[in-house]
């Protein structure tokens, strides 16, 4: 009495068809949100180092507004996923320790150039 294999050729062409299926879509979605060429208006101005702080600063405050939302509204029994409120919650921690050490290296730094002889 012999056995075949269990899943069979059949199934492992299906699945790798699958996998190209896959990885065609994420191809076709990579290039969909690819920014768009920038075009002479935007190169005409460059951003400024405070401009690129102050989007970041309320990209993190946005996210850690999210995540307060989410959360009250997962403590008044709303239907929300808890999943999804933790991962909002992480998301704005890990934003606001990654700015709490941008500002802690930006203050070592103007300490450093203050001690600096003229």
């Amino acid at each position: 009495m012999s056995v075949g294999p269990v899943g069979g050729v059949g199934g492992i062409d299906r699945v790798m068809q699958l996998r190209a299926q896959i990885l065609e879509r994420n191809q076709a979605l990579a290039r969909a949100s690819a920014a768009p060429a920038p075009t002479a208006a935007t190169e005409a101005k460059p951003t400024s180092f405070a401009d690129t702080l102050e989007g970041a600063l309320k990209s993190v405050n946005d996210s850690q507004n999210e995540a307060a939302k989410l959360s009250e509204s997962y403590e008044r029994g709303e239907t929300v996923d808890i999943a999804k409120v933790m991962l909002a919650r992480q998301q704005a921690s890990v934003g606001f320790e990654a700015t709490l050490q941008v500002r802690n290296k930006l203050l070592s730094a103007y300490k450093d150039i203050m001690s600096m002889p003229v």
